[in-house]
């Protein structure tokens, strides 16, 4: 349940549009529409998370969705911190209704879930027949990780190299079924920075994420509220016309870049949905919950969710908005032909 003191209220409306020198926008994701630019998903959580995603009207009347006028209209997304559940906390899980090929997604969140034991907050694109449409996590994390982590996940023959970037390169290969490496691990890059994730983000006034994908390859970036590039500020306010787009020639070294000539790109992304979610424990916060200091807490990761309302009153997401930039100029390449896998 969202602190009263956001004090929220509920819009809609159209999904606005304009246009830029390179780049040019092709969603804006703001206050005014999100509600209505995403689907939420209710299905069980194929993660098998302790969580029970709500639809849009429930999500509403339990307050776990909103505008946030006192935090400048971010919408909110939340987690109920009121109530013990014996199978599953409520939550929510929204997907883009629209599919991008290539683009630059630029993310402005002004607070983020993240450091809560149980938790397993993430803002992600997935294509269709996972895993070989491509997945592409921008931020994620579980329990009481504290910097932001950074995967791909793929099917067979895509690898990616470790240089130029500034972060630290924890697994190479990004095929889900990688000899050596855990079962969907993917490969990863987590940030050395504390203010990329949780806590510290927030403790920052939040942060802008911004992910590149082309043919060439994927790369992220990570700017903390105070060193926010001029032209990336200007792209993240809803509805700028302003001339110009954002340069990412100009934003020096990146946080992740996920570039190699053992994966071809458009092989293994394609046609990929945008998705906001915070699960709690599954596959990923669960199965990690003995490895980090949450195991003190409760004998297990499903036990502490469902008993402890009050651990999550902070796992929300304040996003201030959302933009893509597609370049129409260059045309998507017809991928490699792969062999059966």
């Amino acid at each position: 349940m969202i602190p009263s003191a956001l004090n929220l209220i509920l819009a809609a409306a159209t999904l606005a549009h304009s246009s830029f020198a390179a780049y040019t926008v092709s969603a804006d994701f703001n206050s005014a529409n999100f509600l209505t630019a995403f689907d939420f998903f209710t299905d069980a959580d194929p993660t098998r998370g302790f969580v029970k995603y709500l639809g849009a009207e429930p999500a509403i009347q339990s307050k776990l969705v909103g505008v946030a006028p006192t935090h400048k209209n971010a919408t909110y997304l939340g987690v109920d911190s009121t109530n013990i559940f014996d199978t599953g906390r409520p939550s929510v899980r929204l997907t883009s209704k629209g599919t991008f090929n290539h683009g630059l997604f630029i993310i402005d969140i002004a607070h983020m879930p993240g450091g809560q034991c149980a938790t397993w907050p993430s803002i992600w694109l997935t294509g269709p027949d996972w895993p070989n449409g491509g997945e592409i996590d921008i931020i994620e994390g579980v329990n009481d990780q504290t910097t932001n982590s950074a995967t791909l996940h793929t099917s067979a023959n895509c690898s990616v190299d470790a240089n130029g970037f500034s972060g630290n390169l924890t697994t190479p290969n990004c095929d889900i079924k990688a000899p050596g490496q855990f079962d969907n691990q993917g490969c990863s890059i987590s940030s050395f920075n504390p203010q990329s994730y949780g806590a510290g983000l927030n403790a920052n006034g939040g942060a802008v994420y911004a992910m590149e994908w082309t043919s060439k390859g994927i790369t992220i970036w990570f700017f903390p509220r105070d060193k926010i590039p001029a032209d990336v500020a200007r792209s993240t306010t809803p509805g700028d016309t302003t001339p110009g787009s954002p340069d990412p020639s100009k934003w020096g070294r990146p946080f992740a870049h996920f570039c190699s000539d053992a994966c071809d790109i458009d092989s293994h992304f394609r046609d990929m949905r945008l998705i906001i979610n915070t699960s709690l424990c599954g596959d990923f916060a669960g199965n990690t919950w003995n490895a980090s200091s949450c195991k003190a807490k409760a004998p297990t990761c499903n036990e502490f969710a469902a008993k402890n309302p009050q651990a999550f009153v902070d796992a929300y997401w304040l996003i201030n908005n959302i933009k893509v930039y597609e370049d129409k100029s260059i045309k998507r390449r017809q991928p490699k032909r792969r062999s059966a896998e």
